[in-house]
Formats: C-alpha cells, structure tokens, sequence
C-alpha cells in the first residue's frame, strides 16, 4: 500500500508541476491559479474591510509607489522571458495598514499588505524594495499554491487527491483558511518553508533590481532585522526568518544582480 501511495504521489508531482521563473524548480502545482486567486480574493476582501488602513497619505504613497516600480518591472521581465502567460495571474495592490506589528505578506494574485510597525526600520526606499520585493517573489513563484498543494496531500493523501479536489469549492476554502489564515488571526499566514524563503529573496532581490534599486540594500535591512535591537524577534521575523546563512546566500547572490541592473 505505502508503494502505492508513492507511486501516486509522484505521478501527481510529475503531472501536476510547474517551473519557478528565474530559478527553473520544479514545483508541485495540484490547484489551478484560478481557483487558488479566486480563493485568495474572498479572503483579502474580507480582511481589508475589517482592518484599518493607514491614513498617512505620503507613507502610503510611498508603499504605492515602490510597489508600482517593482511590479511593472517585474511584468516586465516575464513579459520578454517566456513568461507572458503569467501576467493575467496578477492585479498588483499594495495596501498600507494602521497595525504596529512589525510584518508584511502577500496572497497569491499580488494583493502586497504592509505594516506600519515596519516602517521605522526602513531607512530608505531601497529597504522597502527589499520587502516588497520579497513578497512579489512569493506571488510569482506560485509558493502559496505549491504551499496549498502539499497542505492537500498531508491532508487529503495521495490516492484521493482527485477525489478531494472533484469538490474543489469547499476543499480549496478549508485549506485556504488554514494556509492564509487571515480570518483567524490578523494578517499573519503560514510561514514558508526555507526553500520558499531563500527562492524569495534570490528573486525579490532580481526585482527591486530590475526597478533601479539598489540590490546591496537586502544585506543592510536584513543584518538589521536579524540583529537583535529593534528588528529582534519581530513578527517579520516569525514568518520570514532571517540568519547569517540568509545572509550570506544573498551575499552569494548579489554579484549576479550586475547582470540585472539599468
């Protein structure tokens, strides 16, 4: 029985699999984008009418338009990469919210939340580049379905994968509810794995290139963050870890961002 239960697995991973643009992973995709946003969407509407945004004007243009730099950039690349197909997946919006918590993330579709607790550690527009960069990487990467689909097959079990996501309304809003999170508590999804955190910052950081940012900017705020004082055991941190072998992967990376700069 348990060689069945693999073999179904890996038939679903080798039929149901996706590339990660820029890194070319392979990943296990068992929703559709469709549904997945679709989800996604009900979830965030609902949060944002519950939640208070912020109400100082030039922070939240500034969210605005850092954001707005960094997905047009982003479009961009996909757009002369191949990866074209990609874009109707994306109605970027990038939200300011009157929360201290020190955190931000992103649902699937590229609806980008930022918390005003974050905004004192950021010096600069490249620090915040930093952040929404990160964030625009776990939306196109697709790791919120990749993360969704292994939630079904921990949940659900390989051999009746199918049969779970023939009735795929209810099964994708329970998993939904479980992986967003966002009714149960605010803002605060499931942490991604490392893989997702490393995949994040490696294309993030190619983003906030792409848009004119200065990519040395990602050592800086993540050395402050990871450094105990004011960044130290923050809600960022919770759900996007930060260490010295992070840092030292971004340092690995970043003289591959020359490539990438205007």
């Amino acid at each position: 029985m348990k060689k069945i239960s693999l073999f179904i697995a890996l038939l679903f991973f080798f039929t149901s699999c996706g590339t990660v643009p820029l890194t070319g992973r392979r990943q296990m995709l068992l929703i559709s984008d469709t549904e997945l946003i679709t989800a996604s969407l009900t979830q965030y509407d609902t949060y944002i009418k519950s939640t208070t945004l912020s109400t100082d004007k030039a922070k939240t243009a500034t969210v605005e338009r850092v954001g707005k730099k960094i997905s047009e950039a982003t479009e961009t690349y996909l757009r002369q990469n191949g990866f074209e197909s990609e874009l109707a997946n994306f109605q970027w919006e990038f939200k300011l919210v009157k929360e201290n918590q020190v955190n931000a993330f992103c649902m699937p579709g590229g609806k980008i939340v930022v918390f005003e607790g974050l905004l004192p550690l950021i010096a600069s527009d490249d620090e915040l580049a930093v952040v929404i960069g990160h964030e625009v990487a776990h939306a196109v990467a697709k790791h919120s379905n990749e993360r969704m689909s292994q939630e079904v097959l921990t949940q659900y079990g390989a051999a009746i994968v199918d049969a779970a996501l023939s009735t795929r309304t209810s099964a994708i809003q329970s998993l939904g509810n479980t992986v967003f999170g966002l009714g149960a508590q605010l803002g605060v999804m499931l942490p991604y794995s490392r893989q997702h955190e490393y995949e994040a910052d490696y294309i993030g950081m190619i983003f906030m290139t792409l848009a004119g940012y200065n990519p040395e900017s990602t050592i800086t705020f993540w050395q402050k963050m990871s450094g105990g004082g004011s960044g130290g055991g923050s809600d960022f941190l919770s759900t996007h870890p930060s260490d010295d072998k992070r840092i030292a992967e971004l340092q690995r990376r970043m003289p591959e961002m020359s490539k990438f700069k205007k």
